[in-house]
């Protein structure tokens, strides 16, 4: 039923808007905000978005449902004052090194104290010896209270998207700050990294940890050679940092933009991709064969890796032992390009990874993921990171001139690029295992019902007929959802063998890394759709159709599940309540 109310004036309609927030931006206009995100629940705590009604004086518009009638002005001398006063009251209490600040430029307090004039700050800064120590000890994440403005926007994406609380508000008053338990660091509680915090940060209190110059040394190390890999969902991502439409994929300028920085070697997390597919099919179905430790779960996502290691590691035995595409492709390149490429050897060979995700920083240091001592993945960059070292070389990716990548680890199908969506593993999983088990063409490739996300994250089901064999796959994004299902299978209902986890809402397109989507939650469908266009367009669109594949087990992996390749594509996991290994191979 369509409403209608006024807006400075003007008449504007409104549907099934939960708030005047929503209805003021859905109908032209815009007010600033640092507690509000879409796709969490309201708290009301900037006053930002403050708006005066007549006949109800000042709100917030971000808690006030709309109502038929309502004359709203959102631009009053009382509403700018209001805002004003609370950015510097805000900026009285932040560090204020703006310049060497990693938000500098996307941070939206600058922003906002930029449009509102805030160049002078009436109240007294706090005091040197009240700063408060930066948590800068875990491989993912910096955490920096002295420029938290207590939005709680963290707290609520901790709470709401993993159900986990591992940041919550402690002390009263202006003592007032958001921390783990009891202020410990991070690397010190249950944290997965997923990076959900930071992602709705609207200042530097949490950050990427960058890794950009220790890249920068492998590349001008004139004694390395560098080799990048990178992930799916970059490529439909990577281009909003360059003013190129959101979900555009930007796969070839980014190849180019890769050699132009100095990398050596370009090669694709698609292609390794396929490899998860081939190696995880042939373990579900023999799983399923045998009805043991089901239902399978996915391991690509290394924040619910993390998960149950910390939360059920009696649940580690439904975890599949395939290693991520990034765990799969750099043991793979550092085997196999030394005894392909003249110049190459194990040790002069490093492998940068492109990530979406803050939580691939913390995989690509597991114990587990080493090779004669040094390990597999040598540094981990997000698509964030990513962008800022194209822009300091001064490479536009809008303007320059697709390239391929190279071989033998670079060509890829349509089951690969999809890996970044929820719900792409599974249906690139079940696009093999079906011609796996019944040697016959599957000839629908689409599995629909496994695809898209609402605003609450609810599971997706599909069930499979495999020759009579009826399989029932369930995907889930968020820990929050994840933990729903876990709870079924200890409860004894579950009746799904296969279960897709991502934690970031969305997949790896809405993941950590990615540039910041938090006030628009329609952009994570936007990137899906945009790798699900390629998938389309691709003439293969099964991995173990994939010639390279092919050709990869021919001459040195043998078989899916061989001896082989578990050495190089499978790994262990670890209690870490006990810190026990599970050696599951």
């Amino acid at each position: 039923m369509t409403n209608t109310l006024f807006i400075n004036g003007k008449e504007c309609e409104f549907t099934n808007e939960k708030n005047l927030l929503e209805v003021i931006r859905n109908n032209g206009f815009n007010l600033p905000t640092f507690c509000y995100r879409p796709d969490l629940t309201q708290f009301g705590a900037c006053r930002m978005c403050v708006v005066e009604i007549e006949g109800r004086g000042i709100q917030a518009s971000c808690t006030m449902p709309p109502e038929a009638g309502l004359k709203i002005h959102t631009n009053t001398e009382k509403t700018r004052r209001i805002r004003k006063i609370v950015l510097e009251l805000l900026l009285a209490n932040h560090d204020r090194e703006c310049t060497t600040c990693e938000k500098s430029g996307k941070c939206e307090l600058q922003q906002y104290a930029q449009e509102y004039g805030i160049t002078n700050i009436r109240f007294a800064n706090k005091k040197e010896q009240e700063y408060l120590p930066i948590d800068n000890f875990n491989p993912s994440i910096v955490r920096d209270p002295n420029k938290c403005i207590l939005c709680g926007a963290c707290v609520r994406a901790c709470s709401e998207f993993q159900g986990h609380s591992v940041l919550g508000f402690a002390n009263r008053g202006s003592k007032t700050v958001v921390q783990p338990l009891a202020g410990r660091n991070l690397d010190t509680v249950d944290c997965v990294y997923c990076g959900q915090c930071q992602a709705v940060c609207p200042t530097g209190a949490l950050t990427i940890k960058s890794d950009i110059d220790r890249a920068w040394e492998l590349i001008n190390d004139k004694n390395i050679k560098t080799a990048v890999q990178m992930a799916p969902s970059v490529r439909v991502a990577l281009g909003e940092e360059f003013n190129i439409p959101c979900g555009e994929n930007v796969i070839g300028k980014l190849n180019a933009a890769l050699r132009q920085l100095g990398f050596d070697l370009v090669f694709d997390t698609n292609f390794s991709a396929d490899l998860t597919i081939m190696e995880e099919a042939t373990e579900f179905i023999t799983r399923l064969t045998k009805g043991e430790n089901l239902p399978l779960f996915t391991s690509c996502c290394p924040a619910w890796v993390r998960y149950l290691e910390t939360h059920h590691p009696d649940m580690l035995k439904n975890l599949s032992t395939c290693k991520s595409p990034q765990g799969m492709l750099s043991p793979i390149i550092k085997e196999l390009v030394p005894k392909n490429f003249e110049g190459y050897t194990k040790d002069n060979l490093k492998v940068i990874s492109i990530m979406p995700c803050t939580a691939k920083k913390a995989e690509a240091r597991r114990e587990q993921l080493k090779r004669d001592g040094q390990f597999e993945t040598d540094v981990v960059l997000t698509t964030q990171e990513i962008a800022k070292m194209l822009k300091s070389a001064g490479i536009d990716l809008k303007t320059i001139q697709p390239e391929q990548n190279d071989s033998p680890f670079g060509q890829y199908t349509g089951a690969a690029t999809i890996f970044g969506a929820s719900g792409g593993v599974a249906e690139a999983a079940v696009r093999t295992a079906y011609e796996f088990v019944t040697n016959e063409t599957l000839e629908n490739l689409d599995f629909t019902p496994l695809r898209g996300v609402d605003s609450e994250h609810r599971a997706k089901e599909a069930v499979v007929d495999i020759k009579g064999t009826k399989v029932k796959v369930r995907v889930v994004s968020t820990l929050k959802e994840a933990e729903k299902a876990i709870q079924e299978i200890k409860a004894g209902k579950a009746d799904f063998q296969l279960l897709e986890v991502m934690a970031c809402p969305g997949g790896c397109v809405n993941g950590g890394g990615q540039p910041r989507s938090c006030d628009n939650s329609k952009i994570k469908e936007i990137r899906a759709q945009g790798l699900y266009t390629e998938d389309k367009n691709l003439p293969l669109r099964q991995s173990h159709k994939n010639p390279d594949i092919i050709k990869l087990y021919d001459e040195y992996l043998e078989k899916p599940n061989s001896h082989k390749a578990h050495e190089l594509l499978h790994t262990s996991y670890c209690d870490l309540y006990t810190n026990s290994y599970r050696d599951l191979k």
